[in-house]
């Protein structure tokens, strides 16, 4: 099966989802290249990105999951390795 690779850029806004969210990303851990969390104590907020090697729809489902979270923002960011040029 054919596999993109993507950066999925989380802020955790409301700390009490943070469970929630690491059990997504848990769920989805075979997929997972490199994960790296940074709390921003000043803030009152944590950023986390992940690297992620997977299918398109499972890297959607992923995101959708994380986004329906409250006090969670995603997006996420697709390489264009491995596309054919001019796509």
């Amino acid at each position: 099966m054919e596999t993109r690779i993507a950066l999925v850029g989380i802020i955790v806004e409301d700390t009490s989802a943070a469970a929630e969210a690491n059990e997504i990303l848990h769920q989805f851990g075979r997929f997972i290249v490199g994960r790296m969390g940074v709390p921003y104590r000043d803030k009152g907020i944590c950023i986390i990105s992940v690297i992620i090697d997977a299918p398109q729809q499972e890297i959607s489902a992923m995101s959708g999951r994380l986004g329906k979270l409250p006090g969670i923002s995603v997006k996420t960011l697709y390489s264009k390795a491995g596309q054919a040029h001019g796509q």
